[in-house]
Parts: C-alpha cells; sequence; structure tokens
C-alpha cells in the first residue's frame, strides 16, 4: 500500500515536471554554489524550442517588479504540512441546527495563504466566482506580515503565529519605505493560488481604492495575463460628498474583474450573467398597435449596400408604392419582407402609410441588462447601507467597520452567472457578507450554490462595540451573522426554504496531524523491528485525520460523512462510498471484509491498524477477492 504524503503539493516541482513534460532535451543537471548535483533547464535549448526571443540578465523589457518579488512567487509555489481540523461545536446543519454536520457550506479559520495552498488540489478549477475585500493599504488598515527577511523555511514555521504581544498583523504606513512592496507582497501569492482555483467559465472580482489599483491592475495582468481583464468596476460607495475633504470628495471604489479563460480564446471561457430588466418598459419600446406580444422596438428596413434584388417596390396599408431611398436598398429579400409582414413584423406608421419599418419585441431580445462599469449606490448599495444592514443584524451594535452591502454582492454574483450547485469563495471574507449574499440569493431564485470563506482570526479592539458583545475575534462575528442571516431567512419565508442550506461546516488550519517522524523518518531513533512507532499526534481525532485525508486525496470538504461500526471500530464513509477510512486500531478480518465488501474508490487506515500478523497476510487477499480496484492507503 502507498503512504499519503500529508502536505501541499510542491508547484516549483509540479512546474517542473511540466517543462520536462513539454521538453524532456532541454532538462539537465548542474552544480550548485554547494558543490551539489541539482536539476537545471538548459535555457538555449528552451530558446531553440520556443523558437522566440528569451529576455536575459539586465536586457531591457517590459516587465512590472518590485522588491522580493521573487520570494513572493516562491512563497506561492511552498508547500507546508498543515491540516484543517473539523470544529462541530461551531458548525450549523444544513436547516440551521447548531452542532449539524451535514452542510455543503464551508467556513475556515485560518491565514487565506496557507488555506488556499491546503485547497489547491481539492479544488482546482472548481470555484465558479471569487471576490475579496483585501486591506485596502491606506496606512490605517491591518496587511499580513509575511516577513521576507526570513527565509521561506522560516516563514513557513513561524506563519499564522502571533507576537508576545498577541499581534498577528501589522500596520503598514507610508512612512515605511517599503510601502507600496509590502502590500504587494502579501497579495501576489494568494491571487497566483487563486487563479487556479477558479473554474474555466469563472470570474474573479477584488475591490481596491485609488492608492493601489494601478499597482493591483499590473498584479492581477501577472497572476491572470492581461488578455484576462475584463472590467473595473467603479463602485459608488458614498451617497453625500465629504465637504471637507482636501481636494475632491471621494465617492468611489474600484473593482477589478478578471476572468480564468476568456470567450475569444476559449469557448468554454466565462460568459457574463445580465442583470434584471425589472418590470419598467425600456425607453424607446412601446406597442402602439396592441400586438399580443408586447412592446417592440423598430428599425429602418433600407440599407447603404446590396444588390439589384434588392430594389423591389412595397406597397403600403394605404396603397401607396414605395422604393428604397435614393442611393440605398431594402435590408431583405422580397421573399423575406412577404413573410415578416404577414407575421405582423413590419410597421407602416399609424396611419399605414410610411416607409417600412421592423418591429422587434421585447420579449425576444437578452432576456436582460449588460452590465455598465458604473455601479450606482441606488442598484447595488453604499457603505452606510452595508454598515446599517450588519447593524440590525446584531441587535443595533456596531460590530464591524466596513462591511460591504449585500446588494453590491448579490450584483456581482448575477454578474457571474452563476448556476446550481456553483461554488462562491471569499478569502479575505470580515464579516461574512459574501456568505449573507449567497444565501440570500438562493433563497431567491431556488439555486443551490455553496460558499467557502476564509478568515483569519484577527482579534477585536478591546475598545471596540464588538469586544464589548462578547466577540472576541473576527470569525466570531463572521459565524454568527451567518447563523442569525440564515435563521431570519428561513424564518421569513418557511415554506420556499425548506431544502435550503443554511448551515455551514467550520474548519481551523493548524499543523499536521502526522508528528515530524512521518516526514523524515531517516531523522529519527526509529523503534527495533517488530516494534511500532505512533507517527500522529496525541490530541488529534480520527475526523481530524479524515479531513487532512480528504485533502491528501482531493476530496471535496463538504462531501457527504457517515459514520458506521464495523465489529467495533469506527468507520467514515464519504461521499457515498468513493471513500472509506478506519483509523482505530487492532482492526481484525471482519472489519477488512466488510469495508472490502463496499467497494470503494479509495480506502485508508493507519499504518499500524490491524491487529496482527495474520489480518496483514489476509489483507492483500481480501480485497483481492471482493474490490481489486480499490486503491489502498496507508497514514
Amino acid at each position: 500500500m502507498d503512504k499519503l504524503k500529508m502536505h501541499t503539493p510542491n508547484k516549483a516541482d509540479e512546474n517542473y515536471k511540466k517543462l520536462a513534460e513539454l521538453f524532456p532535451n532541454a532538462i539537465t543537471e548542474t552544480i550548485d554554489e554547494n558543490g551539489k548535483v541539482v536539476r537545471a533547464i538548459d535555457k538555449d535549448v528552451l530558446m531553440q524550442e520556443i523558437n522566440t526571443r528569451v529576455v536575459d540578465g539586465k536586457e531591457e523589457r517590459y516587465q512590472f517588479t518590485w522588491p522580493d518579488k521573487k520570494k513572493s512567487v516562491l512563497l506561492a509555489n511552498a508547500p507546508i504540512a498543515k491540516t484543517l481540523r473539523p470544529c462541530r461545536e461551531e458548525s450549523v446543519g444544513k436547516d440551521g441546527t447548531p452542532g449539524g454536520f451535514d452542510s455543503e457550506n464551508l467556513y475556515i479559520e485560518g491565514d487565506n495563504l496557507e488555506v488556499l495552498k491546503l485547497l489547491q488540489e481539492t479544488y482546482l478549477g472548481k470555484i465558479k466566482m471569487i471576490y475579496i475585500d483585501p486591506p485596502y493599504n491606506t496606512g490605517n488598515d491591518f496587511v499580513y506580515e509575511d516577513d521576507f527577511a526570513q527565509s521561506t523555511e522560516d516563514y513557513m514555521a513561524n506563519s499564522g503565529q502571533y507576537d508576545e504581544e498577541g499581534n498577528r498583523l501589522v500596520i503598514n504606513t507610508e512612512s515605511n519605505g517599503r510601502f507600496h512592496t509590502d502590500w504587494l507582497n502579501m497579495i501576489y501569492p494568494r491571487l497566483k493560488i487563486a487563479k487556479d482555483l477558479l473554474a474555466e467559465d469563472g470570474v474573479f472580482f477584488i475591490s481596491i481604492d485609488d492608492v493601489e489599483v494601478s499597482n493591483l491592475r499590473k498584479i492581477c495582468d501577472d497572476a491572470f495575463g492581461a488578455d484576462n481583464f475584463i472590467a473595473n468596476l467603479v463602485w459608488q460607495k458614498k451617497f453625500s460628498r465629504s465637504n471637507d475633504a482636501t481636494y475632491f470628495s471621494t465617492m468611489h471604489d474600484h473593482i477589478l474583474c478578471y476572468c480564468k479563460v476568456n470567450l475569444h480564446s476559449n469557448e468554454n471561457g466565462w460568459k457574463i450573467g445580465l442583470l434584471p430588466r425589472g418590470d419598467e418598459t425600456p425607453e424607446g419600446y412601446s406597442n402602439p398597435d396592441n400586438d399580443p406580444r408586447g412592446p417592440w422596438t423598430s428599425v429602418v428596413l433600407s440599407a447603404k449596400s446590396g444588390s439589384e434584388s434588392l430594389l423591389y417596390e412595397i406597397t403600403t396599408p394605404s396603397g401607396r408604392k414605395v422604393v428604397p431611398p435614393s442611393g440605398r436598398f431594402w435590408s431583405c429579400s422580397q421573399e423575406t419582407f412577404n413573410k415578416w409582414n404577414n407575421d405582423n413584423r413590419i410597421w407602416f406608421g399609424v396611419n399605414g402609410d410610411g416607409s417600412p419599418r421592423k418591429k422587434t419585441f421585447l420579449s425576444e431580445v437578452q432576456p436582460g441588462l449588460r452590465p455598465n462599469t458604473l455601479l450606482f449606490q441606488a442598484d447595488v448599495g453604499h457603505n452606510q447601507e452595508g454598515k446599517q444592514e450588519l447593524k440590525k443584524i446584531f441587535d443595533d451594535v456596531g460590530v464591524f467597520d466596513s462591511p460591504k452591502p449585500v446588494r453590491l454582492l448579490k450584483t456581482l454574483a448575477v454578474i457571474a452567472n452563476l448556476k446550481d450547485d456553483d461554488i462562491v469563495m471569499d478569502f479575505f471574507s470580515g464579516s461574512s457578507t459574501t456568505a449573507h449574499a449567497v444565501m440570500q440569493l438562493n433563497a431567491d431564485n431556488g439555486g443551490h450554490c455553496k460558499f467557502i470563506m476564509v478568515q483569519v482570526s484577527d482579534r477585536t479592539n478591546e475598545k471596540s462595540e464588538a469586544y464589548k458583545a462578547g466577540y472576541k475575534n473576527i470569525c466570531e462575528i463572521g459565524k454568527e451573522r451567518i447563523r442569525r442571516v440564515g435563521k431570519k431567512i428561513k424564518e421569513e419565508n418557511p415554506l420556499g426554504t425548506q431544502s435550503l442550506d443554511t448551515g455551514f461546516r467550520v474548519l481551523k488550519c493548524d499543523t499536521s496531524n502526522m508528528k515530524d517522524v512521518y516526514y523524515n523518518p531517516n531523522e529519527f531513533d526509529l523503534p527495533k523491528i517488530g516494534e511500532s512507532v505512533d507517527n500522529i499526534k496525541e490530541d488529534r481525532t480520527p475526523e481530524d485525520l479524515l479531513f487532512q485525508v480528504m485533502l491528501d486525496l482531493g476530496v471535496l470538504l463538504s462531501s457527504k460523512i457517515e459514520e458506521t461500526v464495523i465489529a467495533g471500530k469506527k468507520v467514515f464513509n464519504v461521499a457515498d462510498g468513493f471513500l472509506i477510512a478506519c483509523f482505530d486500531e487492532n482492526i481484525t478480518d471482519e472489519t477488512i471484509i466488510a469495508i472490502a465488501k463496499q467497494q470503494p474508490y479509495y480506502f485508508v487506515m493507519r499504518d499500524s491498524s490491524l491487529a496482527n500478523d495474520s489480518v496483514a497476510t489476509n489483507f492483500e487477499q481480501i480485497f483481492a477477492t471482493y474490490s481489486p480496484d480499490t486503491v489502498r492507503k496507508v497514514l
């Protein structure tokens, strides 16, 4: 049986393998500065293969760079040995039951860079919409302290930890000589990983203000590809001017929009969703002849160019004979004109003697409106609306300073063109406005879209209203908002929301379940032959192990999980038999036979699980008899 790796992939290794598959003749070896033989790419061979110019050294080229960008790339690619641990007591079931664990929504606590790394294989190409509202780098906002003065290894060891004063984040003021650099190094590795999570028809939205919008546009071009830039949406975030502003009263924020694959390069790329028209008849549409097909508009039937066959004579209902204006032609053949006329699609004016025009019915054109790049507060809400929404949810307590309005996120979700069962992610989730919007949208249209919220457990200020109300960190605010909103939605529409999933599974980022001996056995004094070594940390539960296995095998963390007892042993059945796992000790033939008969795709157990040598001897034969195709793995 194979041993699970139980850590995230090394993206640099994966990229090297991809390059080796494409250009095996460019793979070579060389000696590094320590005299060690290491893998390498022969640049000259690669240049010949791709038949283009390779810019080298100090040669001028078009690029966007900043100090430590290379380290930022290394940080995005470097593997980590961490896991996500389930927290049932803070979770909510689909029907709103506290402690329920059947929801397909996820709320993940932890450093979002680490969480993205943990999700990158399981959710590769599976996220339809990502929205983030990261720190704006105003000098007052907090930014993540990814310390590039450390080595990648030291950073990985320290990432996610608080200092002696309990600080996880640092203030980035303009007096800092690395004001823009620190912010770029924070956001770049997160964007690189997030791009891989997007589905081919997925779309990414990121909010920002004027301070970093130009840098963010360049860094997104780098991460997503400049061709996949869609638009810079300008959101009117305020409804009244600030008359004490030094220069202009800033009324807007930006929302940059990028897709994974655009329709110009692939027909499976992102297709924009249209906004609802509403009940009002658009300007230019009317129904002067009471056509049963409803309001229509019309266009002139003549064209600038054509052939002799398009110069025929038309008789109006009043009997007047008309031909195209001088130098023009009719825009359709006489046969097509007769067909349209018989179907009452030609309009000759109220008196029936005007030049013919072709009717276009509102009911037959696009079912919605193409979005504008200007998002007005009257249509999508403003910052005060978002704040008041949250205060209303939390009994008039101001628990969060700058939440986005739900209408804004619902509008972006419609533009994203979400379909049933699509996944929406927000890895700077804050007060969980995105989760609120997804649940409300599902309630409105009967959909089943799912959300993944990711938030580092930032502590609330002891002087804040949130802290005084009992919320010691932002995650507590986000989770409580989802609980209260889900309950409110179901109370307001008890009949229409019976199947609505208003719950969420809570997962928390933590160190690996496995001891160091699991990853580096050669560095430890192992027991003698015949003796066992426990490579799993003492404080970890079987369910902890299950979720790390799910991450390692690429099984969705929202999958259905059933627990059964077979011959006295706890057995997990995930995704209707796709994965079966048992982490108990002293497993007998009876348990193994029962599991093999279910014919799972994967079966996982601990390396020391089998009761004795006899069971170990029979193990492979049992699976060969009942389920030879099952992939067997051990911890």
